[in-house]
């Protein structure tokens, strides 16, 4: 991957255009007296109202449950069998007669985010550890769908933080991708929301993300250009505000 000179400040999006940043933690408050900057010490990010106000988010209710599954699944099939019908098809023609009920669930599967919540996740995963030096763990297998169009988005996640004497056990990192990717997402948003949760739940000096991700949506429709790739990035901290920090962590990601 060679993303250094396009995500080297942070917070940028190549390719894939979407929704407005929604991520899903608390993020530190001001500090007292008006002053700008994070708590720690750190100065505050440009986009911090906006992060803030989506912060209320991260102690979020679960919006389905597999009893809802299973209430649901009757009106996904006939959903599914009404799309067949549409599209010209016979559904119960041999091949497609289990068609519905097979997308349907299918559907759910990739949708299993809604089912979790991140505080299930980490409540048991946080360590005190007397360790400072940068956290990495990159190559996350990634799969999700796109909101826009309900077809897959498939790719790479890279996560990087600085503890501030804290550590998070290394699959919760896999999990917290897993979590949020399993929903109708935009990557821009995925990719926030997994920096605020890290963010939320470790208050670390600072938290770096990127994803390398392929659309079907530009792949199988509309443009059609088979090797693009979107390449997104979150930089909170020390990981924005301080160059030789965030060029360590691309630089590692890249090797």
């Amino acid at each position: 991957m060679d993303c250094g000179k396009q995500i080297a400040k942070g917070g940028k999006a190549e390719g894939q255009s979407g929704g407005a940043g929604s991520g899903s933690a608390k993020l530190p408050m001001p500090a007292a007296g008006g002053a700008k900057g994070w708590v720690n010490g750190h100065s505050e990010p440009p986009e911090w109202q906006a992060q803030q106000k989506a912060a209320a988010q991260w102690q979020e209710v679960r919006t389905r449950s597999l009893e809802d599954n299973q209430m649901s699944l009757p009106s996904l099939e006939a959903a599914y069998s009404a799309i067949l019908k549409g599209l010209g098809e016979d559904p119960e023609r041999q091949g497609l007669l289990r068609t519905p009920w097979r997308a349907a669930t299918t559907m759910q599967f990739f949708t299993k985010g809604y089912q979790e919540k991140i505080s299930d996740i980490l409540n048991d995963a946080i360590f005190d550890e007397d360790h400072d030096e940068m956290v990495i763990v990159k190559d996350i297998d990634m799969f999700s769908m796109c909101e826009h169009h309900l077809v897959p988005f498939i790719g790479k996640v890279h996560i990087g933080y600085l503890p501030e004497k804290r550590l998070l056990g290394l699959s919760k990192l896999a999990r917290i991708v897993e979590i949020y990717s399993r929903r109708l997402q935009v990557q821009e948003r995925l990719t926030k929301q997994i920096a605020i949760a890290i963010t939320e739940a470790l208050q670390p000096a600072g938290v770096g993300v990127v994803i390398e991700a392929t659309h079907m949506c530009m792949v199988m429709r509309g443009v059609q250009k088979m090797n693009s790739k979107t390449v997104t990035s979150t930089m909170l901290g020390v990981f924005r505000e301080d160059p030789k920090t965030r060029e360590e962590f691309l630089t590692l990601i890249r090797n």
